[in-house]
C-alpha cells in the first residue's frame, strides 16, 4: 500500500519539475493524464492533490529541491498525514497538528520560512484584508459553493438529501459544499442552482435596491460565461440585457446557460471594451453597468494556486492599466441616474481602490455608494472587491 502512495509523490515530483506554468494547471494534468491512460480515478486523484498542494507553497523556499518541498507542502496543507505517513520522518509524524498555525511554525523551525515568502505581494493588498489570515488560506482547499435560484430552494435541498450529499446552508440561497462534490449529477445546474462563489454571490449586496422590479436595461460589459447576469436577473427581475465579452467562445458558453436559465429578453456580442466603442449597441439608456473587470485573480488564488507561483508585479501594473482602460470606456454609456458596479475578484490596491480613484477623479458627475472587499479566506472561499456608483450628471465627458 505504502509503495503505491511512495509511487504518487514521484510521479508528482516528475510533473512538477516540468510544468512551466503556460497553461492552467487543470488543463495541463487533464493533458497528462489523458495521454497517460495506466492512471485510474484514484491514481489521478492523489497526484492531483499532491501537485495542488506544492504550488500552495507560492513562492517560498525557492532554493529547496521539488521532493523535498513537496514534503514541506503535504505537510502544511493537511490536517493529518494520512495516507502519506510512509513518506515522512517521525520528527514531522510528531508536530502534525490539526492547527494549521501549529504546523507552520514547525517548518519555520526547519526552513527559514515565512508567511510571506509564499505571497510576496503583501504590501500591495487592501487595507482590508487581514495579511496572515489571507496568506494561510492558501494552504486549504477552497469549498465549492452553489446559489439557490428563486423557488428552487426546496427542490434542491431535497435532492441533495436524498442523494447524501453532505452541505452547510450558509444562507437561505447560498450552500457550501466539500470540493470534489458531483453536482452535477444531482442539480440541474443554471435551472434549479448556479455554481457562484460565496463571495461572488455576496455581489448582489451592491446591486440598487430600487432598480428592482422597474423595467431597466442592464449591460454586463466583461460578461464572461454569464454568472452575473443570472445574478441580476434573478434580483432585479425586470431588466433588458445586454451582455458581452472580448472571446466570442465564452458567449457561446453564455448562452447555453442563459437557455436554462430561463433567460431570453438579451443580447450578446462580442465586444473589446478596453477601446472605445465606435457604435451604440443600444438606443435604450443604460440603467446599470456591471464591470466584472479582467484582474489577476489574486483573491481566488487558493483554488488556482500555480497562478500565485509564477505571478511577477509587471503582470499587476498591466492590468490595473486595463482595468482603467474598460470602466473609463463603459461608464461613457451610463444614463443619467444610472449606476456602475466594478467588480474584481482581487485583493490588490492597485486593481481596486487605485481603479477607483482613478475612475472618480477622471468621471464627472460620479458618486461613491459603497466600496469594500468582500473577504471570503474564513469561508473557504475567494476574496473580491465591488465598487458602485451613482451617475449624477447629464455626461461623461473626461478631463
Amino acid at each position: 500500500m505504502q509503495q503505491r502512495f511512495h509511487s504518487y509523490f514521484n510521479t508528482a515530483v516528475q510533473l512538477i519539475s516540468s510544468y512551466d506554468g503556460k497553461m492552467p494547471l487543470a488543463a495541463w494534468l487533464k493533458n497528462y493524464f489523458a495521454a497517460n491512460k495506466k492512471h485510474g480515478s484514484k491514481d489521478r486523484k492523489y497526484i492531483s492533490h499532491l501537485c495542488y498542494c506544492y504550488y500552495r507553497l507560492g513562492q517560498a523556499l525557492p532554493n529547496v529541491e521539488v521532493a523535498e518541498k513537496l514534503k514541506v507542502a503535504i505537510f502544511l496543507c493537511n490536517a493529518e498525514p494520512g495516507v502519506w505517513t510512509g513518506l515522512f520522518e517521525l520528527e514531522y509524524i510528531d508536530n502534525w497538528n490539526v492547527e494549521l498555525i501549529r504546523r507552520i511554525v514547525f517548518i519555520q523551525t526547519k526552513y527559514a520560512f515565512s508567511l510571506e515568502d509564499v505571497f510576496p505581494f503583501a504590501e500591495s493588498l487592501t487595507d482590508e484584508i487581514d495579511k496572515d489570515s489571507f496568506i494561510a488560506g492558501h494552504f486549504v482547499q477552497p469549498d465549492v459553493f452553489i446559489r439557490v435560484r428563486p423557488g428552487k430552494e426546496k427542490t434542491v435541498t431535497k435532492k441533495m438529501e436524498e442523494a447524501g450529499l453532505p452541505f452547510q446552508q450558509l444562507t437561505n440561497d447560498c450552500i457550501a459544499l466539500p470540493n470534489a462534490s458531483k453536482i452535477d449529477t444531482i442539480l440541474a445546474l443554471d435551472k434549479e442552482a448556479v455554481i457562484q462563489d460565496y463571495s461572488s454571490q455576496r455581489i448582489a449586496e451592491f446591486f440598487p435596491s430600487e432598480l428592482t422590479d422597474k423595467n431597466i436595461t442592464v449591460w454586463d460589459c466583461c460578461s464572461a460565461s454569464g454568472g452575473k447576469s443570472i445574478l441580476a436577473y434573478d434580483h432585479l427581475h425586470k431588466m433588458k440585457l445586454f451582455a458581452s465579452d472580448v472571446r466570442s467562445s465564452i458567449l457561446f458558453n453564455l448562452q447555453q446557460r442563459f437557455a436554462k436559465a430561463g433567460i431570453k429578453n438579451y443580447h450578446s456580442f462580442v465586444c473589446d471594451i478596453s477601446n472605445e466603442l465606435t457604435e451604440s449597441f443600444t438606443n435604450d439608456p443604460v440603467n446599470f453597468i456591471i464591470c466584472d473587470a479582467p484582474c489577476s485573480g489574486s483573491g481566488t488564488w487558493s483554488r488556482t494556486p500555480e497562478q500565485l507561483a509564477y505571478f511577477t508585479r509587471k503582470k499587476l501594473e498591466d492590468y490595473a492599466a486595463l482595468q482603467k482602460k474598460i470602466a473609463g470606456n463603459a461608464i461613457k454609456h451610463l444614463s443619467k441616474g444610472g449606476y456602475f458596479l466594478y467588480i474584481t475578484c482581487s485583493v490588490f490596491k492597485q486593481e481596486n481602490e487605485e481603479v477607483v480613484e482613478f475612475i472618480l477623479d477622471e468621471v464627472k458627475g460620479l458618486k461613491l455608494i459603497k466600496s469594500g472587499a468582500l473577504k471570503g479566506y474564513n469561508q473557504k472561499a475567494d476574496s473580491m472587491h465591488a465598487s458602485l456608483f451613482l451617475n449624477q450628471g447629464d455626461s461623461f465627458d473626461t478631463e
